[in-house]
């Protein structure tokens, strides 16, 4: 944590230092990159719901930090509305033993024994947003995401492994809130989200952004993904924590 807070500082002084004037005009194509670090809150599987055991991969099971990348392309079609695509994968791993007989996926793993589990989460978008401006410091985004959800949990001992794939489609409602409070800086709200008596999903950032010159930004911020299904083939939960940097190049 020492690491990623002085990451995060020295972050910091390279907006305040490089930072310039947002500029008023806009560019027809955006290229927006953030890598960092994913940390697991919770994450409670059973699968199935009805024959499958109750098994936490945050504390039954230890799931080490994992490092991401992910991009998103957008095109803008004038200051007022956008299309764009979000490829955001997301792979996850898990070690240690339960005190108890696990049931997943059809396959018994034995009380105490090592196990090692895999829990797969990539995410592709195509996202529409409208754009509506209050003066010259704040400007609200509303639209719509089509995502396809591409998942797979899967738990292995030395002599067998199980797999749950799972292949979707997910709509969801996209926002964002952009709050320019003091040139350079801004700090900008995003996310994707939607529940249903089935599920839900939402992926919601909030970061620090300052450009660099009239085509180039950084930025630092905090983003939670969490979600999941509770039907009779799979109940599975999960809370992700990501701490990113990145940046915008506008081509």
């Amino acid at each position: 944590m020492v690491v990623i807070r002085e990451a995060f500082n020295a972050g910091l002084v390279l907006l305040l230092m490089f930072g310039v004037s947002f500029a008023e005009s806009f560019n027809r194509f955006d290229l927006d990159i953030e890598s960092g670090a994913a940390i697991v809150w919770y994450s409670d599987i059973q699968i199935p719901k009805s024959t499958g055991t109750l098994i936490s991969f945050s504390e039954e099971l230890e799931t080490d930090p994992a490092f991401f990348v992910r991009g998103r392309f957008t095109y803008y079609f004038d200051r007022g509305n956008m299309v764009s695509i979000l490829i955001a994968p997301l792979t996850l791993k898990a070690t240690g033993s339960v005190g108890r007989e696990v049931i997943f996926q059809g396959e018994t793993f034995a009380p105490n024994a090592a196990l090692n589990s895999v829990y797969k989460f990539n995410s592709y978008r195509l996202t529409y947003e409208h754009f509506w401006f209050a003066g010259e410091r704040l400007r609200f985004g509303l639209g719509a995401t089509a995502k396809i959800r591409d998942a797979a949990i899967s738990i292995a001992d030395s002599i067998k492994i199980s797999e749950k794939t799972d292949l979707g489609f997910v709509p969801l409602i996209k926002f964002s809130l952009v709050w320019r409070f003091a040139d350079p800086l801004a700090l900008v709200l995003d996310g994707d989200a939607l529940a249903a008596p089935q599920g839900r999903a939402e992926d919601i950032s909030l970061s620090l952004q300052g450009n660099v010159n009239d085509r180039m930004s950084l930025k630092l911020g905090y983003r939670v993904l969490e979600g999941g299904s509770d039907v009779e083939e799979v109940y599975s939960f999960t809370w992700v924590n990501y701490l990113f940097g990145g940046f915008s190049l506008c081509l």
